[in-house]
């Protein structure tokens, strides 16, 4: 099997895989997973949330918006040894890549030199660093690169579509601005979404040919499965049936071969069988430590294990 590069994917052809074979779509996600990357070894992140809660966006899973009542207390941007503290914590318990988050709508030019001084520290570790920090106005991206940032996490969360079901304070085309800065900056590109929000199939194959048809595939994408926190919109939505998110790992494997597909948001919900079954499928990038953000995620101690069952090494 020769790895093709596409950027002109249809619904109907990304539909077919969703309806293959579970068997024939492991298999042939797997195969292509095999020859772009060694599948016994795994990308391992850790993400920070350096100024958590009262984001003026209304996003219906999220608990840090302003407009849900999650009891999250609201906190003020993080000092920067604080930060460079949780920095070499993470380096030390084997991450290689630092990812922080700022419960804001969009960087400010105020606080841009300040969150520049904290990629330049973070990244003096030798930790590869990524920042998450709403959208961007122009030359934001470029004076990030400059200051060492090596990726910019800025997700789609969901079809075009179905966009509107979940946000309405900003537009599906706002990301897409923000995400067009950061690759034309030069900075790796990570964005994914979110699924179990109670989209349909057809939704998930649009999110996912959103991303594999731009130009340049992402050189990240986080696949998030939905964490329910009481208070928000989606707190009764329905559980997304297991199989079905191990078919999007899939289809996004084959759809990006070459990119790191991250299992995200929502493995405190996952059984080592299903999280060993994301791994063949080809995820291959995990966030590592007690949190997401402000949202629950496997210890330390449960994913070395696992890993360690399963064979497989962090880089």
């Amino acid at each position: 099997m020769t790895t093709v590069l596409r950027n002109d994917w249809k619904v109907s052809e990304v539909l077919d895989f969703f309806q293959m074979p579970f068997n024939d779509l492991i298999f042939k996600s797997h195969s292509i997973h095999r020859e772009n990357f060694n599948p016994n070894t795994i990308q391992i992140s850790t993400l920070l949330s350096i100024k958590t809660g009262g984001c003026p966006e209304n996003c219906s899973y999220c608990p840090q918006s302003a407009h849900h009542n999650t009891n999250l207390e609201k906190q003020q941007l993080m000092n920067v040894d604080e930060i460079v503290n949780e920095a070499k914590s993470a380096k030390d318990a084997g991450a290689s890549r630092f990812c922080m988050g700022a419960a804001w709508r969009n960087l400010h030019d105020r606080d841009l030199e300040y969150i520049c001084e904290i990629i330049r520290r973070v990244k003096s570790l030798g930790l590869e660093t990524c920042m998450t920090l709403g959208m961007l106005k122009d030359g934001q991206a470029e004076k990030m690169k400059e200051a060492g940032l090596d990726f910019y996490n800025h997700n789609i969360d969901t079809s075009e579509e179905f966009y509107d079901k979940i946000i309405t304070t900003r537009k599906f085309e706002d990301r897409i601005d923000t995400i067009e800065k950061v690759r034309n900056s030069g900075l790796n590109v990570c964005c994914g979404g979110i699924v179990g929000m109670g989209e349909d199939i057809e939704d998930r194959a649009k999110m996912l040919i959103t991303l594999a048809n731009f130009e340049k595939h992402p050189e990240s994408v986080p696949i998030n499965q939905l964490v329910k926190v009481d208070g928000t919109p989606l707190q009764n939505e329905k559980d997304i049936d297991g199989f079905d998110f191990i078919k999007t790992i899939a289809v996004a494997r084959i759809m990006m071969p070459k990119s790191y597909v991250r299992l995200s948001a929502g493995r405190t919900k996952m059984n080592e069988q299903m999280q060993a079954l994301c791994f063949f499928a080809g995820a291959n990038s995990i966030f590592f430590g007690e949190k997401l953000l402000t949202t629950e995620n496997p210890e330390e101690l449960s994913d070395l294990a696992l890993m360690k069952k399963l064979g497989i090494s962090g880089i």
